[in-house]
């Protein structure tokens, strides 16, 4: 069901999804894959979405600091508000705009995977846990600007029918059901980085073939996280 369609949240919905989102943003200082003011969270919220505000460290943030915006945001209105978007907003709008699979994006600059993105190279099939994004590698989208439509451009080209990608010079994406499965993928990418980035110290590591990578792919269709109260659009 597209986000045109879907019925609005109730109060108490859109409540314990800023929670959530919260909670999130937490976890991600905690497992150590974001740092500071970096990387962003969103969630969908009924017809609209709830994105991480700008300038404010995980320790700082609050639910009512958590940004409600429009599919159809009006830019001009977003110089005088009050409380403003991530300046990735357009990144999360695009994604959970394009993809009816997805109700919320995970945005880190976690530093195995960076590493990676920084050379940009993609996370090969080295283990068969590059197949939770959903196919035989973890792509890196091309380098642009933070925060500018041609940077999310190129995430929604990495991301077709994955759930992670890196950016070139920049960061990780990863968009899940809910928050905490989207959580769960960025965290597993920045293991699968460690893990190649030590391999490599070996030699060129070996890498799964696409027929086998294809075979875990359908394993993990409808594996992990299930969708709790809360932690998701609904």
């Amino acid at each position: 069901m597209s986000h045109a369609t879907r019925t609005g949240a109730g109060a108490a919905d859109e409540r314990a999804l800023r929670d959530a989102i919260v909670h999130t943003a937490l976890e991600m200082e905690r497992l150590g894959i974001n740092q500071g003011t970096s990387g962003n969270v969103s969630a969908r919220c009924g017809d609209a979405f709830l994105v991480t505000p700008s300038g404010v460290p995980a320790n700082a943030l609050t639910s009512d600091a958590i940004v409600l915006l429009p599919f159809d945001v009006d830019e001009n209105a977003l110089v005088l508000a009050e409380r403003r978007p991530s300046s990735e907003w357009r990144m999360h709008r695009d994604i959970l705009r394009a993809r009816d699979d997805v109700d919320a994006v995970v945005h880190t600059h976690s530093l195995a995977a960076t590493a990676m993105a920084i050379h940009g190279r993609e996370i090969p099939a080295h283990h068969y846990m590059v197949a939770i994004a959903g196919g035989n590698s973890i792509r890196c989208a091309p380098y642009a600007t933070f925060g500018t439509q041609a940077l999310s451009d190129h995430a929604l080209v990495a991301l077709r029918e994955r759930y992670a990608c890196l950016l070139a010079h920049h960061g990780v994406i990863a968009i899940g059901r809910d928050l905490a499965r989207a959580l769960w993928i960025a965290s597993e990418v920045e293991v699968l980085a460690k893990q190649y980035l030590l391999a490599s110290q070996l030699g060129t590591p070996p890498l799964l073939s696409d027929d086998e990578m294809a075979e875990v792919v359908q394993k993990f269709k409808g594996y992990g996280l299930r969708r709790a109260p809360g932690t998701g659009a609904q």
